[in-house]
Order: C-alpha cells, then sequence, then structure tokens
C-alpha cells in the first residue's frame, strides 16, 4: 500500500495563519473584481462571499499558527483530483451532445464539484465527530475522511441552486453529470484501497490466496507516516485490529479482509457501462439520473454489509439482522418491480426479472436466521445504507411516474426547455443588430451630406433655363385650350341637319 505517493521538500517552520488567510482572501477578491468587470455575476457573488468568509476566519484564528514541512502527497488526494479532470471532460461531452451550454454547464461543474467535496466531508464529520482533534483536522481531505453519499447530495443541491438561478432544468444536467460519478466511484475507491480506508470485514480461511493477499493491509513504516499522538501508524484495518485485540502490536499486517474499496471500483466500472449504454434507449429526461440513484443505492446497500471500519454512523431502530436487512432489500425489489423494471420491453423478460428482484431477499433471510428464530444478532442500518435504501426506492417510484408520462407524450419528455437562455440570445442578437445599425448611420451621414450638396448644385445650375422655358410653357398651355374649345364647335356644326330641298 502506498498511502503517500511522495513529499513536496519544504524547510521546517511555522507561519501565521493571519497571513495565509489574508493572501486567500486576496486572491479570492481579484477574481470577484475580474469576475465582475466580465460581468459574470454568479463567479464574482461566490468569489466575493469567498473573499468575506476567508477575512472573517483571518480575524477568527490571527493568533494561530500553521506549522510548515515537507509536504506530503497522498494517495487518496490524488485520484479524488484525477477523478475531477475526468468527470469534467466526460460531462462536458455528454452535455454539448444533449445541446446543453457549454459554458453554463462548465461553471455549474466546478459548482457542483465543490458542493460534492463540502457535502462529503460534512457527512463524514457529522457521523464522526469524535475522531477530530482540532478544527484543522475537519479541513484536511488528503487522507480522506469524505462519503460518497454526503457528496452526492452537496453536489445536488449546489447543482440545483445554480441551475435554478439561470432557468435551466436540473433533470437534463443530472444525466450528463451521473456518469462522472460513476467514474468518480471507480477511481477515488483506488485511492481509498491504496490508503487503507473503508475497508471490509475478515475473510474466511477458506478464501482464495490471491484474495487474502489482496485484502491484508501493511503496518505503515514509520519514517512513512506521522501520527499526532506519536503512536506507531498503520493502515486502518492494522489500527482497528490491534484495538480489538485480533492481532499483536506488534504484528506487520493486518488480518486478511474483504478489499470492499475494490469491489466498489468494479461496481462503479459496472454503473458507467450501463449508465452510457442506457443513453440510447432514454425516453425522458432524468432516467439516466433515476437508474443511476436505484442501481447504486442497491450496490451500496449490499456493499456496506462487508464493510467493518467503524467510521460510517448508525441510525436506529435496532432490529434483528435476519429481519432488517432482507426486509430492506424487499423494498429494494418492489422498487424494481414498480419503476425500473418498466425498462424491459419484452413482457416475459419483465415479470422474470420483477420474480428474480425478490431472490436476494430470500436468500439472505435463509443465509442469517437463527436456527430456533430464538436469539439473533441486533443491527443498526449504517448512514449510507439508510440514505441508499431512501434515495433508491424514491427514485424507483420517479422512474414510474416519469415512465408514464414519456408513453403519453414522447416528444415533450425528451425535450430540454431552456427560455431563459433563449431569451438571453435573442437580446445579444438584438444589441449586436443595434450596434450595427448605429455604426451603418455614423457611416451613412457622410455620404449623406454629399448627396444634399450635389442636388443644391444641380438646382442652382437648372434655375436659369427653367425660367426661360416658363413662356414656351403658357403658349403650348393656351394651344391645347384653344383646341378643346374649337371641338365642341365643330360637334354643334356637324350636328346641325342639312337644309332640305324643298325649301
Amino acid at each position: 500500500m502506498h498511502p503517500i505517493l511522495f513529499r513536496v521538500p519544504l524547510p521546517r517552520t511555522t507561519l501565521p495563519l493571519l497571513w495565509v488567510l489574508c493572501a486567500l482572501a486576496g486572491i479570492a477578491a481579484i477574481v470577484a473584481i475580474y469576475q465582475f468587470v466580465t460581468k459574470n455575476r454568479s463567479f464574482a457573488i461566490g468569489a466575493a462571499v469567498a473573499t468575506a468568509a476567508l477575512g472573517a476566519a483571518a480575524f477568527v484564528f490571527r493568533a494561530s499558527t500553521v506549522p510548515v514541512g515537507p509536504l506530503p502527497i497522498y494517495s487518496y488526494g490524488v485520484m479524488l483530483g484525477l477523478s475531477l479532470v475526468v468527470g469534467w471532460y466526460l460531462t462536458l461531452g455528454l452535455a454539448e451532445r444533449d445541446g446543453l451550454p457549454k459554458e453554463l454547464m462548465a461553471n455549474n461543474y466546478v459548482v457542483t464539484a465543490v458542493a460534492a467535496v463540502v457535502g462529503s466531508r460534512i457527512l463524514y464529520i457529522v457521523t464522526n465527530l469524535n475522531e477530530f482533534e482540532s478544527f484543522g483536522a475537519m479541513l484536511d481531505v488528503r487522507k480522506g475522511g469524505l462519503v460518497a453519499y454526503g457528496g452526492f447530495l452537496g453536489g445536488f443541491v449546489g447543482s440545483l441552486v445554480f441551475l435554478r438561478r439561470h432557468g435551466i432544468p436540473l433533470l437534463p444536467w443530472a444525466d450528463v453529470a451521473v456518469p462522472s460519478l460513476a467514474s468518480g466511484l471507480m477511481i477515488t475507491r483506488v485511492g481509498c484501497y491504496l490508503f487503507g480506508c473503508d475497508f471490509g470485514q475478515p475473510l474466511e480461511k477458506t478464501a482464495p490466496a490471491w484474495l487474502q493477499k489482496l485484502g491484508t493491509f501493511p503496518r505503515w513504516d514509520p519514517s512513512l507516516i506521522e501520527t499526532p499522538s506519536g503512536a506507531p501508524g498503520g493502515s486502518p484495518a492494522w489500527i482497528q485490529h490491534v484495538k480489538k485485540h485480533l492481532i499483536e502490536d506488534d504484528a506487520t499486517a493486518s488480518l486478511p479482509v474483504h478489499p470492499t474499496q475494490i469491489y466498489e471500483s468494479l461496481v462503479g466500472v459496472t454503473l458507467l457501462v450501463i449508465l452510457l449504454v442506457s443513453r440510447r434507449y432514454q425516453k425522458f429526461r432524468g432516467q439516466i439520473f433515476l437508474i443511476f440513484t436505484f442501481a447504486y443505492g442497491v450496490g451500496r446497500f449490499l456493499l456496506e454489509m462487508l464493510r467493518a471500519d467503524d467510521e460510517r454512523g448508525w441510525i436506529p431502530p435496532s432490529l434483528p439482522e435476519h429481519i432488517l436487512l432482507p426486509l430492506a432489500l424487499v423494498l429494494f425489489g418492489v422498487g424494481y418491480v414498480v419503476g425500473i423494471s418498466k425498462m424491459v420491453e419484452n413482457p416475459t423478460m419483465r415479470r422474470l426479472s420483477q420474480i428474480l428482484a425478490f431472490v436476494p431477499a430470500v436468500v439472505l433471510f435463509l443465509a442469517l436466521r437463527p436456527e430456533s428464530f430464538g436469539t439473533s444478532a441486533t443491527i443498526q442500518l449504517s448512514t449510507s445504507q439508510a440514505v441508499a435504501l431512501s434515495t433508491g426506492v424514491a427514485a424507483a417510484f420517479a422512474f414510474s411516474v416519469y415512465h408514464h408520462a414519456a408513453l403519453a407524450h414522447p416528444e415533450a419528455a425528451m425535450a430540454i426547455p431552456l427560455p431563459t437562455l433563449v431569451d438571453d440570445e435573442a437580446e445579444e442578437k438584438k444589441a449586436e443588430s443595434n450596434v450595427a445599425d448605429e455604426d451603418e448611420d455614423e457611416d451613412s451621414e457622410p455620404a449623406a451630406a454629399k448627396k444634399d450638396a450635389a442636388a443644391e448644385a444641380d438646382e442652382d445650375e437648372d434655375e436659369a433655363p427653367r425660367e426661360v422655358k416658363k413662356k414656351p410653357a403658357k403658349k403650348a398651355q393656351k394651344a391645347v385650350a384653344a383646341k378643346k374649345t374649337k371641338k365642341p364647335v365643330e360637334e354643334k356644326r356637324t350636328s346641325e341637319p342639312p337644309p332640305s330641298e324643298e325649301s
């Protein structure tokens, strides 16, 4: 295992925390001013809030110092950063294919990523308050300590606020964002494995040798990592096994455990493939998001049954395990029958899949039930299990509602209404056309002036001939009038009867 990839050589000293926070506040202020000048109000407001928060923190912690020394680069932090980069390109590529505005989606990705990291850390802190000795330890995410569901919920809230501000519907964005969550699981869980957190329960002695080797976590070399108390450092599995007296204090490695980090990484790969394939058969906006929510809920619930780390938190009620766990799987089965199974178009295959959805609950009940139905281990759901169950079942029922609406109005179900964006584009085009018209008016003014001057010159030249021609014109008018008066006389003469011969 490699919890620390390398160290950045820095001199050992201490820095006043006031200086550090003031420097960060200055950078945030510069960003806020730049975004305000470029008329990017959303980022300008965010940067201004960050400036105020950092300034307040600088005042509160003005007497504190920060130790500086060789900077360790943790494997989990590297994998977290890599997952964000991969998610960036994956999300924006899918957003562009679906016709979403790329620039706004890029800004939204940043907001969502920050909110996800904050949310995942907050949920971890809430469920493990006794673990932290200082406020600074709560902010240190390089060693892990992030809950995936906290990140999902935090990212959901962050993107919802941002998109509503810009008048963009949430579900089309959610459809293009969840594949990056699957890729994030695939990558970050490798970081968890390298660090040793989120490990599973001890393996049976009959487990394959390769699996036992994969699930054995070592005691760290003291030179590799330092602990605040000066106690011997080790992987989380090694520390827990020592505390529970499962191994001796001088043991070089933990007991072989289920490498649940690798299991969940494989779940991420599977989900990524399922989501990308499901895009070809998408019938309504939000379908990919709901599939991910349900499928990951089932996978995470089952994986939590193999987890053994204590930093998970527990949710009441307490029930016998042979009742609580199968009951939860029954609820997942009901959700599949009501909603997700509608994806299977063949009626026979759909009915078969609906029956198979309840098989895991029956198998788990038979495996966990006491032989005499007497005593049984009483357990609670972990925080992640409770969230997985509630969100998964809710997603299944929502899938049923949206699928029914899609059958009635297929075109409307796949439409992406962007009223605000259309109005903004129209206003921009109108403003551009007004500017162009003003430029044309300015360019036409000199030409019009020249034209008027030329016309005046022509009028001056034509004044004299016109006066000369006035008399002939009058004579011509008199001649025409004479002709008109002459015609009736001639007609009168011709109309008189000729004299008769008799007279």
